[in-house]
């Protein structure tokens, strides 16, 4: 019985020894921890500010700072465990290791990371632009690292991976300031030309939203087998293209009937 109670006092000494020794280190990697995590979004926060002030592209800005946000929380796990003791070129020599293992395996999102770093390089697109890739369209409204986020018209958010993005083709309707809408109207052989020209040229006139530079045109485009194809094309400003679009059509089909035009039950958009 005295043996075991020895034994308990010699392991509750060695004990209370060992957190004598290691308490100093303890405390000193807690306390770096909490002013490492106050530093990171400090400096992350006022990296921000600098480049805002420095009206950099707001794209660029989150990029940065989402590099910067886990360069730097990398940074301070290497300090923490240095404070406790632990060696960190030994640490550094496994995490190589393991970070060209992960890498081997993790070649996508590698690949995601270059696409993201290409595009912010090369900038096809900014946030708040409205793009189609990989077969989807949306207005862009943030991009990562690793993927780009897209809000869709009926307000659903895709996230198409940077990688694919950057070796595809997009388009970006948000580039230039102005759009053209092409439109494809059929009528059929009885019908005047001339008149229908004359009314869809009026409605284009009356319409505030389409601009007069360049001139909008009407002009036929295809003779085929079922009637006669007018093409009317107008020039709008982006943000007025879905709405002159539906106007245009709603204002000719008013028309034509009010003139008796028979017209063919197509009528479609050529061009995007």
């Amino acid at each position: 019985m005295e043996l075991r109670i020895d034994l308990i006092d010699q392991y509750a000494n060695s004990l209370t020894k060992v957190l004598i020794d290691y308490a100093p280190k303890l405390v000193a990697a807690l306390l770096l921890l909490i002013i490492g995590i106050w530093a990171i979004r400090f400096i992350t926060s006022i990296s921000r500010k600098i480049m805002m002030r420095r009206e950099v592209d707001q794209t660029l800005i989150e990029f940065l700072s989402d590099i910067i946000f886990w360069g730097l929380r990398i940074i301070l796990f290497i300090a923490v465990i240095s404070k406790l003791g632990i060696e960190s070129s030994s640490f550094l020599t496994i995490l190589g290791a393991a970070g060209l293992a992960v890498g081997l395996s993790l070649q996508g999102s590698l690949s995601n990371f270059a696409g993201g770093m290409l595009i912010i390089l090369f900038k096809p697109f900014k946030l708040g632009d409205t793009i189609e890739a990989q077969g989807v369209s949306g207005t862009v409204i943030d991009i990562q690292i690793f993927v780009t986020q897209l809000l869709t018209a009926n307000n659903q958010v895709i996230f198409v991976p940077n990688g694919a993005l950057s070796n595809g083709t997009i388009i970006n309707y948000s580039k230039q300031t102005t759009r053209r809408t092409d439109l494809t109207i059929g009528v059929s052989y009885d019908t005047n030309i001339k008149d229908v020209k004359d009314i869809i040229t009026g409605i284009l006139n009356t319409n505030p939203k389409i601009l007069k530079h360049p001139v909008a045109t009407v002009s036929v485009k295809e003779l085929t087998d079922s009637g006669i194809k007018i093409a009317i094309r107008a020039w709008v400003k982006n943000e007025d293209f879905a709405d002159v679009t539906s106007f245009i059509l709603e204002d000719c089909k008013t028309a034509f009937d009010q003139s008796k035009i028979d017209y063919q039950p197509f009528v479609r958009e050529t061009s995007k």
